[in-house]
């Protein structure tokens, strides 16, 4: 029977492998776009095309099943209508969407996704998730591959060093670590911040049960200056990829809105996930799914703040904290569930972790049953005190913690491992 069954799988194998050579070539197409509107709205511009030279997603998972993120594309073959590609992922401009600043002005956010280079012509479909869980589509792109407006110039080459390297990037979990205010002096500085960082993450549960499956490679990728900008204290630094403390005001928030250079840098490896490493002493730092993690190198809790954004970037794990400043109004829709694997409003709780609730547990789990039961439902998290659940009492995801992901965001964890290693 065991033999049965590897025959069965390797023919699948095979034949996912012979889907995506027969509708794609092995690099990427990345298109640029423009996302604006305000708290209430939202539009999409094209910006351009971009050849880039390397696929480092998966050739077999190429429809995932795990359906996460605020927004969604899916690329479906011009001729039969049949989709061959879909990614899910979120970006600032839908976190700036609950903001108060977007109920009074509009803004522009530029964004990107990257999908394998089609050999036919395709209809690349947009899609926005509701405040009700459901997906509407609000932009299309029909494209033509063999289009002579596709760039094949490269803005920011760069050589590139191995970190770790584990296997064939088609079923490994690729990352990149791009440097973000590393001087051409500060190189040497950067491939040890990169070494050292690289071990907090396989030193954390669960991401150390797949450290043969996790490639990870820097780029030498040099900025003017040491740092990054500090507007609350009037420190601006020219850096490569222009990242900012005090995103919506917030002077923990580390983010970028420079997409282009991002992926710029990004797009001298195969890569799945990118982590900006910001040369500085500064506590913060951003994660956003499938979007990029983005913290400081030097920071007394750089290891900490690593592994919590990239929960956010990778796995698509919310916050679980309640009691921090934030510049998020009304974030959640307490009538649905969150799409978040880590947060629940109740409405539907057998979709989340009533499976690996602790038994006896009751729900919700009150604060003060902490120490009897390490999985239930406690009240707090993801921004609000009241009406979201979390699986435990504390987490990497709610706490400065380190190597402390509570059982139901290992689970996510390894469930999303899984997309890319199969």
């Amino acid at each position: 029977m065991r033999k049965l069954l590897i025959v069965i799988f390797g023919l699948l194998f095979l034949n996912s492998n012979a889907q995506f050579e027969k509708h794609f070539y092995n690099k990427t197409l990345r298109i640029d776009y423009v996302h604006t509107g305000n708290a209430g709205s939202d539009a999409y511009a094209l910006d351009e095309l971009i050849e880039e030279p390397y696929w480092g997603g998966s050739k077999t998972q190429l429809i995932p099943a795990l359906d996460y993120g605020n927004y969604k594309i899916t690329v479906s073959d011009d001729e039969s209508g049949v989709i061959l590609y879909t990614h899910s992922y979120s970006s600032l401009f839908s976190e700036w969407q609950t903001t108060a600043e977007a109920k009074e002005t509009f803004r522009a956010y530029p964004e990107n996704v990257v999908i394998p280079y089609p050999k036919k012509p395709v209809v690349v479909d947009f899609y926005n998730r509701t405040r009700d869980n459901d997906w509407i589509k609000k932009f299309t792109y029909k494209l033509d591959p063999k289009s002579y407006f596709i760039k094949k110039e490269r803005r920011h080459e760069y050589p590139s060093f191995v970190v770790r390297k584990s296997g064939d990037p088609a079923n490994c979990l690729d990352i990149v670590f791009v440097p973000e205010g590393y001087t051409a002096r500060e190189m040497d500085k950067f491939k040890a911040d990169c070494e050292r960082l690289s071990e907090f993450l396989l030193k954390c549960k669960p991401f150390d049960e797949y450290g043969n499956k996790i490639n990870i490679v820097g780029v030498l990728a040099p900025s003017q200056e040491s740092g990054a900008d500090i507007p609350g204290k009037d420190v601006w630094k020219k850096t490569i990829m222009n990242s900012s403390f005090y995103t919506f005001d917030i002077d923990r928030y580390l983010t970028t809105y420079d997409m282009k250079s991002v992926r710029d840098v990004a797009a001298n490896v195969p890569y799945d996930q990118i982590c900006v490493v910001a040369n500085s002493q500064e506590y913060g730092g951003g994660g956003i799914y499938n979007h990029y993690a983005l913290f400081t190198s030097d920071n007394a809790y750089a290891n900490y703040v690593f592994v919590h954004e990239f929960g956010h970037s990778f796995a698509g794990l919310g916050d679980e904290y309640y009691n921090s400043e934030v510049a998020y109004e009304d974030f959640y829709n307490l009538k649905v569930e969150p799409w978040e694997p880590n947060l629940t409003t109740l409405v539907d709780f057998d979709s989340k972790w009533k499976s690996m609730v602790t038994p006896g547990a009751p729900i919700p789990t009150p604060a003060s049953d902490k120490n009897k039961y390490d999985v239930g439902a406690y009240e707090g998290g993801g921004y609000m005190t009241k009406g979201i659940f979390r699986p435990s009492h504390d987490c990497t995801m709610k706490s400065l913690s380190y190597n402390n992901f509570c059982p139901v965001c290992q689970q996510a964890i390894r469930d999303m491992m899984e997309t890319y290693i199969k």
